[in-house]
């Protein structure tokens, strides 16, 4: 089995057989020259937690490598088709068994209370809280990483450290992945997804690529996109915001893992993804839309930080002021035309005395219109660093204003307390934070982002160093 020959490897090696993968699978081989040792958490650096990640990795890999040849019917038949005749009683009795001592119900009833929305925050099914406990009653390994990740959002909650759960739930999904793999089993994608959520609560930013990488490949063999439906779509978006956030995290040092092709149903020409967006008719595609258009611009960073000298010349640099005015227009396009639950509750004037701090009152009554916006204003952030020369600010209105997308993402995450878009706002707030100059504002980020962290359990004050640094301090400095 390739699998078994794999994994006598050494790590270059690995790494090389991961970077032929990607490539025929398109996904971004970019990601390999992340480190796999991590500085950052100890329970990341744990042997156990080192090996299992690889396995994971390696199966995600071999297992991709070997359907991307065969495939030939509908992911959404394949995925979500014959879901009630797959649970047997038997199968249905060996979940109760894995969910039978107390603390195993009580992550179970964290997962759903707690996690679940994380994760469902852009889907108005709630696919991860509604279907895929559904699913995991036939899912040994979908019900053990339900689990883990529940047992592990405890753990860095209530900051416990030692042997810990969590981590033996992990190994037990991994051990479970193979059979699910090689059926296709309807749950195999949420399973992957979660494993790897729990992975970036822990991992050094600067791996989280690495993380990533495996799903990706996974999601290409599995023609997996945004519009495939059912929970593959819904998976699929868990999967894009972490691919975004993490390329927001490179800083135009990589581009995304999944390649943008295989974000639209194939055939679609990025042109015309706004039709699609919009032919869904659902303000929580629309969110998604958003998503969409913040991977986009960091693609532009990427091809504009990684261009050679003769690309930044005439007439290069008139083809790359047309993609980003093409670009601009369309995000300015997606405010303009959000729909009505995806705009902010108005209060008029008055809403300036109501807030508490030095940033806008903006409220949302739905989660997916809090990260959505969010991600606009971070959109625009990206793109107003690379903004052409041969265009001028003036033209570009207020929102040509970096201080005004960096205030309204701050007051949208002081305003918004879901905890699921709090963990998705960190790299929004650190590209809005750098910006900050006032001492109030300033404090005021770091004490949000120590709230995120103490709220959600979500590894997060690594930002605070670097907004610290940004701002001219030492990164160990009180402010």
């Amino acid at each position: 089995m390739d699998t078994v020959e794999h994994h006598d490897h050494d790590a270059a090696d690995s790494d090389a057989y991961h970077f032929a993968s990607l490539a025929a699978l398109g996904t971004s081989p970019s990601v390999l020259g992340l480190s796999t040792i991590s500085s950052y958490d100890e329970y990341s650096n744990d042997p156990r937690f080192v090996e299992s990640q690889r396995e994971l990795r390696d199966l995600l890999f071999t297992s991709a490598h070997s359907l991307a040849p065969t495939r030939a019917a509908s992911p959404e038949a394949d995925l979500t088709g014959s879901l009630l005749p797959r649970i047997g009683v038997d199968e249905d009795a060996a979940i109760s068994k894995i969910v039978s001592t107390g603390p195993r119900v009580a992550w179970l009833r964290n997962y759903l209370d707690e996690v679940a929305p994380w994760l469902d925050m852009f889907d108005a099914a709630q696919h991860f809280g509604r279907v895929v406990p559904i699913f995991a009653r036939s899912s040994v390994s979908l019900a053990f990483a339900m689990l883990a990740i529940s047992a592990r959002q405890m753990e860095r909650k209530e900051k416990l450290r030692g042997d810990l759960d969590s981590l033996q739930l992990y190994q037990e999904a991994i051990g479970g992945l193979t059979p699910q793999l090689l059926a296709s089993d309807p749950g195999v994608l949420a399973t992957c997804v979660i494993l790897c959520v729990l992975e970036m609560m822990s991992a050094s930013p600067w791996n989280w690529q690495k993380h990533l990488d495996g799903c990706a490949a996974l999601f290409s063999s599995y023609s997996i996109h945004g519009f495939s439906g059912g929970l593959p779509q819904a998976v699929f978006w868990c999967y894009a915001r972490m691919d975004v956030c993490a390329a927001i995290i490179c800083s135009g040092n990589s581009t995304l893992v999944l390649d943008l092709k295989n974000w639209l149903p194939p055939g679609v020409p990025q042109e015309d993804a706004s039709h699609y967006f919009l032919a869904a008719k659902m303000p929580d595609m629309w969110a998604n839309y958003a998503v969409y258009l913040a991977a986009r611009s960091c693609h532009l960073v990427w091809q504009r930080t990684n261009a050679t000298p003769a690309v930044t010349e005439q007439p290069h640099e008139d083809q790359f002021t047309i993609t980003w005015r093409t670009l601009w227009v369309e995000l300015q396009a997606w405010r303009q035309n959000r729909p009505l639950e995806l705009l902010e509750i108005s209060f008029g004037e008055e809403s300036r005395a109501s807030q508490d701090g030095p940033f806008p009152f903006v409220l949302f009554a739905a989660s997916c219109a809090i990260s959505s916006n969010q991600l606009y204003h971070a959109a625009c952030l990206i793109l107003l660093d690379i903004k052409p020369f041969a265009i001028e600010r003036h033209q570009l209105g207020h929102q040509g204003s970096k201080l005004w997308h960096a205030r309204r993402i701050c007051g949208i995450s002081t305003t918004n307390e879901h905890h699921g878009c709090l963990n998705n706002a960190i790299q929004p707030l650190w590209l809005a934070g750098k910006l900050l100059s006032h001492p109030v504002e300033q404090k005021a980020v770091v004490n949000l982002i120590k709230t995120i962290e103490n709220t959600t359990g979500w590894s997060v004050q690594w930002r605070i160093g670097d907004l610290k640094e940004a701002w001219g301090y030492d990164r160990n400095a009180s402010i």
